[in-house]
Formats: structure tokens, C-alpha cells, sequence
């Protein structure tokens, strides 16, 4: 089974449609036989769910993803888990061990004009409760 995970850094991404690569996993009986990293192709409506679909993604994990793009995802049968707050490694062991469990959203989209991969603000509190550290300086 193919995941990818919204990534920067070290982390799941908040930011789904703007995190800067996917993680991408093959998952076999428990055990990653397979770990890449591809770049994000660019935030338009529709374009990442395709672009996954494309590489045999059936599961996309991220902190938040809106409502439109949940059903891009929906559509071409991806599961989508959101509420996702940890370490690429801590969301892969989860994974193997079939625990992983979604939640509320941790980012939620702001509609309209500069919502992107170029977007410089968050639209998510700056309450780490993870205890990894935010920085805000950057597009995530």
C-alpha cells in the first residue's frame, strides 16, 4: 500500500496543499519496504490529488486539508487522514503498527486570494502542543 505524508522538515505538515514534499511509503505487512521524498507540485484545486493518483498514493496523512480538497481525494478513492501533529518517523511507525488515527485538522484553510504554497501566514494557532517548535517565517 502506497502513503504519502505531507512533510516539512522532520514533521507532518500542517499545511497540506502548501507543505514543500510528500513523503511517500510502501507499507507491506507491517513494514515500510520503501521511502522516498517527492516535491510538491504546486497548490491548484484538484492538482495534488492528481498528481498522487497518479504515483498509486491510497492514503494521504497531513495536519489539515479543506474540506474541497478532501473530496478531490474522496473521489479518486484516497483516504484522507487529517489532525495528524508528529514526526514523519513517529507517523511511519504508527502506520506499520495499523494505529495511526486522525483528528481534528491542525491547519484550517483561510478561502480565497493568498491561500498557496507561497502563503507566508498561518491560519492555525501557535499552540505546539507537540513541543516541536513553529516558525512562521517561512512557507510551509
Amino acid at each position: 500500500m502506497r502513503i504519502a505524508i505531507s512533510t516539512d522538515g522532520g514533521y507532518v505538515s500542517p499545511h497540506f496543499g502548501r507543505c514543500p514534499t510528500f513523503t511517500l511509503l510502501d507499507i507491506d505487512d507491517g513494514k515500510t519496504i520503501s521511502r522516498f521524498e517527492i516535491s510538491n507540485p504546486g497548490h491548484e484545486p484538484g492538482l495534488i490529488p492528481d498528481f498522487l493518483n497518479r504515483q498509486g498514493v491510497v492514503k494521504i496523512v497531513c495536519g489539515g486539508m479543506g474540506s474541497r480538497a478532501k473530496g478531490f481525494f474522496e473521489e479518486l478513492g484516497i483516504e484522507a487522514v487529517t489532525g495528524v501533529d508528529c514526526t514523519i518517523d513517529e507517523a511511519v511507525h504508527l502506520l506499520e503498527s495499523g494505529t495511526l488515527s486522525g483528528g481534528e485538522g491542525t491547519c484550517f484553510p483561510g478561502g480565497g486570494k493568498g491561500y498557496g504554497i507561497d502563503k507566508k501566514e498561518c491560519d492555525h494557532s501557535d499552540d505546539n502542543s507537540n513541543g516541536h517548535d513553529h516558525d512562521d517565517s517561512h512557507s510551509h
